[in-house]
């Protein structure tokens, strides 16, 4: 059984969104996606100072048996990259919601609206699943 926080939204593409104090969001991928995937051995986070658009493939996670892209799930300029899973990616096995990929001051926090919550999430890695 996967994990779906109530504290966050998601995105479709299997990508959740935290928004922090500061005003950025924090980016990842869903605890179902990590399940799916398996086993990661590296993960490729978009540049510093990157323009990216919210449904826009701009990292990849790989597992040992898969490659899947990292969609954004909201359009911004991407602030911060976490430097804790160039070392060690199982992180995101270990939890997919504190390991998050980047962060991204959101170009328009009106995107957020169209985000799913946690019960519509869940209904679509259940889909994923048939």
């Amino acid at each position: 059984m996967t994990t779906t926080p109530t504290n966050l939204k998601y995105f479709a593409e299997h990508t959740w969104l935290r928004q922090e104090p500061d005003g950025s969001v924090s980016v990842g991928i869903t605890d179902h996606a990590q399940q799916t995937l398996g086993d990661l051995v590296y993960v490729e986070a978009p540049a510093l100072g990157r323009q990216v658009k919210k449904g826009e493939a701009c990292g990849v996670v790989e597992s040992v048996k898969a490659a899947s892209d990292v969609h954004s799930p909201a359009s911004g300029e991407v602030i911060a990259i976490n430097p804790k899973l160039a070392d060690a990616p199982e992180k995101i096995n270990a939890d997919a919601y504190a390991a998050w990929i980047f962060r991204l001051k959101p170009a328009d926090p009106g995107e957020f609206a169209a985000l799913l919550d946690a019960d519509a999430y869940q209904a679509v890695a259940d889909a994923d699943q048939k």
